[in-house]
């Protein structure tokens, strides 16, 4: 299972443009903005890598340079090294962190849809991997992965999507005519589950339902038509979940990451030293 799990490919759609938060993505793509000291992208690159998966393939598109350069040079700002400036040649001394992922950097088009971005990047890298994990630049949860994982080869479907359950941003109000009878500020919907954006799917997925068309959007009728076909499953998950849409999650984001308490992050201690290492945002 351990073997299956690293060789799983864990593509990460890092392309659009990110307009809802205007003020964070004039100079850089979305997944790159920071929570804390870090990209968001490292966010939920180092949960996939706590269950065990170290292959990524980012998707880009918009800005695509910036995750370009962050990962191109991400030994040489965390290390000493040396550069004869005549030969351009680097010596990295030492490797002063502890990722060991496998990142492919993909280039999949400045305005291409989120299905065809899929579809571009598997065709060059997916290979003969039996499944593939999907998941978008800007979600984070403390969803088990692994969990997840085993049990989309459980179920044998073709797809799996998580669940997330997350609370309202809306108090809610309930009436008997015009009296209150109970006020909940943030109520959790009770079997209310949205698209959580972590997906795993078979090999066969990427073949037969998604297109290089620019216009293929993911969740539109490659994710309609297969759950008409009675292909896609989801993982329940409860607990923590939340996306970056707008410059009030990233606060939010943000300020659960300074408490030392951020959900998708329980080894805190570990993140934090790596942090004094140097790792750039």
């Amino acid at each position: 299972m351990n073997d299956l799990i690293t060789q799983t490919p864990v593509f990460i759609l890092c392309g659009g443009m990110g307009t809802r938060l205007k003020e964070e993505t004039e100079f850089r793509p979305k997944p790159m903005v920071p929570i804390g000291n870090y990209p968001i992208l490292w966010h939920i690159m180092h949960s996939y890598r706590r269950h065990g998966f170290r292959k990524f393939i980012l998707c880009l598109g918009f800005k695509s340079e910036v995750i370009k350069s962050y990962f191109l040079n991400y030994s040489s700002l965390n290390s000493d090294f040396t550069v004869d400036l005549k030969s351009n040649h680097l010596k990295v001394h030492s490797i002063d962190h502890d990722q060991d992922w496998e990142v492919t950097l993909a280039y999949t088009g400045e305005q291409t849809m989120t299905g065809a971005r899929l579809a571009r990047a598997a065709e060059k890298y997916l290979g003969d991997s039996p499944h593939a994990a999907v998941t978008y630049g800007d979600g984070l949860t403390n969803a088990n992965l692994r969990k997840e994982f085993e049990f989309h080869l459980q179920h044998g479907k073709i797809g799996t999507v998580l669940g997330a359950n997350p609370p309202s941003r809306f108090g809610e109000i309930l009436l008997d005519g015009d009296n209150v009878v109970e006020f909940d500020e943030k109520p959790e919907f009770k079997e209310n589950w949205i698209n959580g954006g972590y997906f795993f799917f078979q090999n066969s997925f990427f073949s037969k339902y998604v297109t290089k068309e620019e216009s293929c959007v993911l969740e539109r009728t490659p994710l309609v038509q297969l759950a008409a076909d009675g292909e896609l499953n989801m993982f329940r998950h409860p607990g923590f979940w939340a996306c970056m849409d707008t410059q009030r999650d990233r606060d939010y984001l943000n300020q659960l990451w300074q408490s030392g308490k951020a959900p998708w992050a329980p080894n805190f201690e570990f993140v934090e030293a790596a942090k004094t290492q140097g790792v750039q945002a």
